[in-house]
């Protein structure tokens, strides 16, 4: 896609080299390669050097040799886990967290919230850092519920999942408690340190699109969740509520935006394209593979009905791609592109 250079002031470079945290997920090896696509080096942490053999391979034989490597960081617990990759950089996405999906709180919350704590505290520590980008989540706003009128605005803080997650914990209500304290933690520490870089948080709703790893398509996040439609598993019809969609190139271009923009500083950027249904999703997928037998629409779906404060981001795309989101038929012929 073709850039725009509407931007006359950017917070970093084209070059320097930008930390990207458990960049071997679905989510940050997209944000690692638009920033490679874009200009930018990045660094990338992993819990082992194993982990990143394939981006080796994927970026090497992309942008050539030296413009992606990686650092282990075993234990983002770790007061110091941030401390060496962070060396000459001059921004950071922070997007490693706990994706056990764990129903147990304790195993999650303290550890999401102190690995963000402890990116932005070496951040402080490296003079060159000029921007610092959070990956939140939607849960951190709302978790979804059909059918029902729900307002959001930049100031919505999720207390009723840190509330379920508390009372009567479910492995959802875990990971939406997690993203909504950590994202609540490095507000609150940019208002008591006021650091002298820019901060954004960044809140994506279901990724869904092309996975890059390959072999990959069972664990890649909610993209699994179309792979698993697409051969004929209804369980996502059963257990995954309409809600809004996005398209995992559209979360990695926000990210990148989010760190080199100054209209971004201090903002929530909401990554939302749009409410979807698995009833359409399978029906792109018939358009698409009309060979292929796939599950019978659901009745009594519902609709995501709640109203997001996506128009940012929308302006932030077309600011710097010429383009807003990318729709969702466009997004779920790539989710199954690499699919027999």
């Amino acid at each position: 896609m073709e850039k725009h250079n509407s931007v006359m002031v950017s917070t970093i470079d084209k070059g320097d080299l930008v930390l990207i945290t458990g960049v071997s997920g679905f989510i940050a090896s997209h944000t690692a390669n638009q920033f490679l696509e874009a200009g930018y080096r990045v660094r990338g942490t992993v819990r082992s050097l194993e982990k990143a053999d394939w981006l080796y391979k994927l970026f090497d034989e992309k942008y050539g040799k030296g413009k992606f490597e990686a650092s282990v960081v075993p234990d983002m617990m770790a007061e110091d886990a941030f401390n060496e990759a962070v060396k000459g950089v001059a921004g950071i996405c922070h997007m490693a967290s706990v994706m056990s999906f764990s129903d147990k709180p304790d195993e999650v919350i303290p550890i999401v919230v102190k690995g963000a704590l402890n990116a932005l505290t070496a951040a402080t520590k490296e003079p060159g850092m000029k921007s610092f980008v959070y990956t939140s989540s939607s849960t951190a706003a709302l978790m979804p519920q059909p059918d029902k009128d729900i307002k959001v605005t930049t100031d919505t803080w999720n207390d009723d999942v840190v509330h379920q997650a508390n009372a009567s914990p479910d492995p959802w209500s875990v990971y939406g408690a997690s993203k909504t304290e950590a994202e609540r933690a490095i507000w609150k520490a940019v208002k008591e340190t006021n650091p002298p870089f820019q901060v954004a948080c960044i809140l994506p709703n279901a990724n869904m699109g092309p996975i890059l790893k390959p072999g990959a398509e069972h664990e890649s996040s909610t993209a699994s969740w179309v792979v698993k439609l697409y051969e004929g598993d209804e369980s996502v019809l059963d257990t995954i509520p309409p809600q809004w969609f996005v398209n995992v190139q559209d979360t990695g271009r926000l990210h990148l935006i989010g760190l080199i923009d100054p209209e971004c500083n201090g903002q929530r950027v909401f990554a939302f394209a749009a409410p979807f249904t698995f009833n359409d999703v399978l029906a792109i997928l018939r358009k698409f593979r009309p060979q292929k037998s796939f599950p019978e629409d659901k009745e009594g779906l519902g609709k995501d009905l709640s109203q997001i404060p996506k128009e940012p981001a929308e302006l932030l795309l077309k600011k710097h791609y010429g383009k807003g989101f990318a729709d969702l038929e466009e997004t779920i012929k790539a989710n199954i592109a690499t699919l027999d």
